[in-house]
């Protein structure tokens, strides 16, 4: 059985050593690696040949990869690294790494054209300046094929075990049975589907009930197609802890103790740093001092482990006194299942897709609660700048960054000549701003590398955010809008600031490439129509199965009312509170139980406990309050249980209205007060105008689908089992139009 390996990854397991170091970072962006490629082969003479396919064998292990580059005439190999700042600056362990992939390039060049000799170039290109760096040396292809049976003999020890590892793995996997013996109505139909989707390659969203058990629904199939379809990887990704949890919890009753499946959890890096007031260096932190030195035998300890969550992870890295961020991402490459945020397969920079891309892995990937991709998928593709924030660096701006600095905020003085609003969409990119700010990125990369310790907190935020904005400019196109916002100048008057930001509107040409990448991607949730609307603003393929699954949920289960009396809108909302409060005291006083209460805002919500508490003090209720800690927020659900009675209060799509289970007598009823729809401004007017220009509808687009998805959301925490039994109250006049009621799950009951 041959064991198949790119040549980055074969060399980033047996040559890294010594440090973990981050100082020589960021590295340039995709696009700026590219077009720095181009650069250079571009400069090359005729018959210079690129991206050279090469492949090779060593007993079992198969190695292949791209040369960037191959010259006939000079017979040399060249290696392209493209980089920001001081090249001298270069940890040693890096330029280790790249000649040891050069030289394993090398060698399947020789075998591959019967070479005696070969120079090899490793070419550091600065995206800044445009120039060149060339390291050459000449080796013989004796030389390389020793260096190459070295790696190979460092690895094959490991891949053999990988080997071994994926046959016990598939064989368990093929003998896998459900762990609740039947299925719920509604979830086999949805397993079929999923195992269905990844057997013909092809991609799946599915909108099925709240409570029907999605999660065990989407990876048993997955799960039992890996070994026919021959998956590396299934990505689980969630836009919640409380979803990351659900996976875990799943994949757990899916694997008995004899099961060989390796998991994992991903965290975001400030919550798994155990020295945050420390750089990413071994200077400065201890668990980066020797880091890959002691990476070997932490790994293999950990793939030891078959379940390896945080609490996991963080164990088995300070065991061995190294990063348990760092152990993670390292262990992605040699887990089954990865459950993790969307932004570790979504983002610009994203982890699991990059690794997929590198290592050409074969992927299935599950979106949990896939409704909640569009926002955040605009806020990955979304950035922003705040002049106050750059002109309060001047006071410790180091002498060396004072001039770039100040050219950003001449740009920017500039563009606020032409505005004429407190708002106002740029007809286009303000080109010499940007230009300023890259400028202003390099010169503060070029700073770190002299003084890696030296940022300021607010400068490091300041350039982090510059980047990213930097970034997003290359990308800009009709998917997006640049807006500037005037706000007030530290002086109050005489300055003028702004809040200048690149917004995704539509995050789809962006999420696409991603989703294709997978053998298949089930996007799944209650929520997920109309499918149109999901299928646009998400980029799911045009050849995509969509299927509605079957509620196991009668409707004599749930009782709606539906106040027609009461408007919610913002210019009735003094009035509404009296109807609502009246309301809200009937319903508990007729039943008293657990039920949960939504409002748009926290003002709303506020207003009506208020007048609640005055008129109604015996009874019980909690709030949701901003900026809720997870400790907060756990007291509040606590307070939901069998033999308990009150009234919880949140806000429409806030924490407590989706990815929540409280069965049973934990909660008998909820009170929607308002269709959700996004609030009027001028934002989301042109948000509205760029979907409207897009597709044809941009009130639905912009208002009424994103609305109603959060209500529905909220309306499922009441039915959670085919035994559970409650009451919804729809508060609001416009809940009665058809088109609105359309939106609405097709088993619920008509309104009374």
């Amino acid at each position: 059985m041959t064991y198949r390996v790119a040549v980055r990854a074969l060399c980033e397991f047996t040559a890294k050593q010594g440090d973990l170091d981050l100082r020589f970072t960021p590295s340039p962006t995709a696009l700026e690696g590219m077009a720095g490629h181009a650069t250079v082969t571009a400069r090359r003479a005729n018959g210079y040949e690129r991206e050279v396919t090469l492949e090779g064998s060593y007993g079992t292990l198969q190695v292949r990869g791209r040369a960037d580059g191959f010259d006939p005439g000079k017979n040399r190999l060249e290696e392209i690294k493209t980089y920001r700042g001081d090249l001298d600056r270069q940890p040693a362990n890096h330029r280790h790494l790249h000649w040891a992939q050069a030289k394993v390039y090398g060698w399947l060049l020789c075998e591959a054209r019967y070479l005696q000799t070969l120079d090899i170039a490793l070419v550091y290109f600065d995206v800044v300046t445009q120039k060149e760096t060339l390291l050459v040396e000449t080796f013989s292809a004796e030389t390389l094929q020793d260096f190459f049976v070295a790696q190979c003999r460092a690895f094959i020890a490991w891949a053999e075990q990988e080997q071994s590892h994926r046959a016990e793995r598939d064989q368990a996997l093929r003998a896998m049975r459900f762990p609740y013996g039947e299925f719920r109505l509604g979830q086999r139909q949805l397993a079929e589907a999923v195992y269905k989707s990844v057997c013909t390659g092809t991609h799946l969203m599915a909108q099925a009930p709240t409570g029907i058990g999605k999660t065990l629904a989407t990876l048993f199939p997955q799960l039992k197609a890996v070994p026919g379809q021959q998956l590396d990887k299934l990505f689980f990704l969630t836009a919640k802890t409380s979803g990351r949890q659900l996976a875990l919890d799943a994949v757990k009753s899916l694997s008995s103790e004899s099961m060989p499946l390796r998991s994992l959890e991903l965290i975001a890096r400030d919550k798994a740093c155990e020295h945050p007031d420390k750089a990413c260096h071994g200077e400065s932190c201890p668990l980066a001092r020797g880091f890959y030195d002691r990476l070997p035998a932490a790994r293999a300890e950990a793939v030891n482990q078959r379940f390896l969550d945080q609490t996991q992870v963080r164990r088995v890295a300070l065991a061995h006194g190294i990063c348990p961020y760092y152990l993670s991402q390292e262990l992605t490459r040699w887990v089954d299942v990865v459950v993790g945020d969307y932004n570790y397969y979504f983002d610009l920079s994203a982890l699991l897709y990059s690794l997929t891309l590198l290592n050409q892995w074969r992927v299935g990937v599950l979106v949990d609660e896939a409704h909640n991709l569009l926002e955040r998928g605009r806020g990955m593709y979304s950035a922003e700048l705040d002049s106050n924030q750059i002109r309060g660096l001047r006071k410790t701006l180091p002498a060396f960054l004072k001039r770039p600095i100040e050219r950003v905020l001449r740009a920017w003085s500039d563009l606020h000549r032409e505005q004429v609003a407190e708002y106002q969409v740029l007809p286009d990119l303000p080109y010499k701003l940007i230009n300023a700010l890259q400028h202003a990125v390099n010169a503060i990369t070029e700073y770190m590398g002299e003084d890696p310790a030296g940022l300021a907190p607010a400068l490091l935020t300041a350039y982090f955010n510059a980047m990213h904005f930097c970034r997003l400019a290359e990308e800009f196109g009709e998917h997006s809008l640049i807006d500037c916002t005037l706000v007030s100048g530290p002086d109050r008057n005489r300055t003028k600031a702004s809040v200048l930001c690149i917004r995704n509107v539509l995050p789809a040409p962006f999420l696409t490439a991603r989703i294709r990448e997978a053998r298949s991607c089930v996007l799944f949730s209650a929520t997920l129509a109309p499918q149109r609307f999901y299928a646009d603003t998400l980029g799911v393929p045009r050849n995509h199965v969509w299927i509605d699954v079957e509620s196991p949920f009668r409707p004599e289960q749930l009782h709606v009312r539906l106040a027609r009396n009461i408007s919610t809108r913002y210019r009735d909302r003094y009035a509404s509170l009296q109807p609502i409060v009246d309301l809200i005291a009937e319903q508990y006083r007729e039943r008293p139980g657990n039920y949960l209460a939504f409002f748009s805002s926290f003002d709303y919500l506020q207003q009506v406990t208020t007048l609640l508490s005055a008129q109604h003090p015996d009874l019980p209720y909690w709030e949701q309050t901003r900026s809720m800690q997870e400790t907060a927020r756990t007291a509040f659900l606590e307070r939901f249980t069998e033999q308990s009675s009150g009234i919880g209060f949140a806000v429409l799509g806030g924490a407590f209205s989706e990815g929540i289970d409280l069965p049973g007598k934990r909660l008998i009823g909820a009170f929607v007060a308002t269709l959700g729809l996004p609030q009027i401004n001028p934002v989301n007017e042109q948000m509205k105008a760029r979907m409207d220009q897009l597709f044809g509808a941009g009130y639905d687009y912009t208002y009424l689908y994103p609305g109603l998805q959060k209500v529905v959301q909220a309306a499922g925490r009441v039915i959670r089992t085919t035994e559970d039994a409650g009451i919804l109250h729809l508060i609001d006049d416009r809940f009665a139009r058809s088109q609105v009621r359309r939106l609405l799950p097709g088993w619920w009951p008509n309104p009374a």
